[in-house]
């Protein structure tokens, strides 16, 4: 829901040739042994091949606090993903003529700044112009309150409208919020009832659903960020998200969904095409996943301390999905892994070898840096064991020692290498490579 600079859930990978073949179980089961003991995620996977799971793994911690493992039914909040169940629901209307995708919105919210010119599509495609609620720069002040339809609603209307609609893509959490109250007005039901019907009881889903508060006695997960420890996250109110962000799930359910989607039992073969054309920069509730020469389509996912994604390959009749609860590492790898094993490609077992500087070490680069090449700042603080980053509104992240003046946050592939005596530091991420000054 709420995107960070830092944090990038789209797996890219470059070409190659592989084909589906046996799973290699044990590697992978000792790449997530090696995660497990190190901290660096938790969560749950899970792999179909022509409808039948063929893997699956959960470690780390449904409740940490109370020392709660997580297993293969635990319930996770999917996040984005549940943009793909909205767009099912919009087109089982379409199909039973409850509406139609090029009507315009005005009907049901003549409010929001150019709802005469904005359709159905839009919404789905993210073409609308409406700006999305969690860009807001109060957001995260209220995000854990309640919230009715009506004030979320006043909440779109006074964001306005970013462009034209229709004239170009930008993804937008409003969208999908004005979709889901756009299904429940023309079926006259509840979110929660549609979904169940419409999607929960054809896949067969055990444990998908609409969310509600977080009750760990249900075998559902709270969520996590890592500075050091797992630190608990703040828990959004399902009411803000709604079919934007707010189902939960499992990896077995998600990969049940894709295979029930992607071989006709949800929607006809039509809506599917529609779903994956691609209009700008994202299809409706779907947008494609490259794996090396492959091709998927899929959604990914966050809200809070969750992480998701899935996608679904027809090279192989292949169905991906993750889950995270909390993660100190870069989730693509582990695609890249998992997915690796099914095709036959190698993939490396994680090595953390940490550099362990002493506390007085760590004293030279702690300050505040900034950058004339990017508009941001950079605050480098101590943390128990190591040092802690902050860069202008983002969350704290946790700093790894590599080597002396080197450190590392794998969940987002940034490497800081700080140079004491010129007061300098040199961030490298995804290519780039970025100078800071300590002010």
């Amino acid at each position: 829901m709420k995107r960070k600079i830092f944090i990038a859930l789209l797996i890219v990978f470059s070409s190659a040739q592989a084909i589906a073949q046996n799973i290699d179980k044990v590697k992978l089961d000792a790449y997530f042994d090696q995660l497990e003991k190190h901290e660096k995620f938790m969560g749950n996977v899970a792999v179909s091949r022509n409808g039948v799971i063929i893997y699956s793994k959960s470690i780390g911690f449904a409740d940490v606090a109370n020392k709660i493992k997580a297993n293969e039914n635990s319930k996770y909040r999917i996040g984005s993903i549940s943009k793909t169940f909205t767009t099912v629901l919009v087109m089982k209307a379409a199909e039973e003529k409850k509406l139609n995708l090029n009507q315009t919105i005005d009907k049901y919210f003549p409010d929001i700044k150019n709802a005469d010119k904005i359709t159905v599509s839009n919404l789905l495609y993210h073409r609308s112009g409406i700006h999305s609620f969690t860009d807001d720069q109060d957001y995260l002040t209220w995000n854990t309150q309640s919230k009715t339809e009506k004030e979320m609603l006043e909440i779109i209307v006074k964001g306005g409208s970013n462009f034209e609609p229709d004239s170009k893509s930008e993804y937008s959490n409003s969208n999908f919020l004005l979709l889901t109250f756009i299904v429940e007005k023309s079926f006259g039901k509840p979110y929660k009832d549609l979904i169940d019907k419409y999607i929960v009881k054809p896949a067969g889903l055990k444990n998908t659903g609409l969310g509600e508060k977080i009750d760990t006695g249900k075998n559902e997960c709270k969520s996590y960020s890592y500075t050091d420890r797992w630190n608990l996250e703040p828990e959004t109110d399902i009411s803000i998200p709604l079919g934007a962000g707010g189902i939960v799930s499992t990896p077995t359910d998600l990969v049940k969904f894709s295979d029930a989607l992607f071989s006709g039992k949800l929607v006809s073969k039509e809506s599917l095409e529609q779903m994956k054309t691609i209009n700008g920069q994202f299809g409706m509730g779907l947008f494609k996943i490259p794996f090396y020469d492959k091709t998927g389509f899929g959604h990914t996912g966050g809200i809070d301390g969750f992480s998701s994604v899935f996608s679904h390959f027809a090279d192989g009749n292949i169905s991906y999905a993750m889950i995270s609860n909390g993660t100190n590492f870069n989730n693509n790898n582990i695609s890249i892994a998992v997915l690796s094993a099914v095709y036959g490609e190698n993939f490396e077992i994680p090595k953390f070898d940490i550099y362990k500087p002493v506390p007085e070490e760590l004293d030279q680069y702690t300050g505040v840096y900034s950058s004339t090449q990017v508009p941001l700042k950079i605050t480098i603080t101590k943390g128990s064991a190591n040092l802690v980053a902050q860069a202008t509104g983002q969350s704290a992240f946790p700093l790894e020692a590599t080597e002396k003046d080197k450190f590392k946050f794998d969940q987002a592939g940034v490497v800081m290498e700080f140079n004491p005596a010129e007061n300098s530091m040199v961030l490298k991420q995804g290519g780039g490579e970025f100078l800071f000054k300590k002010e």
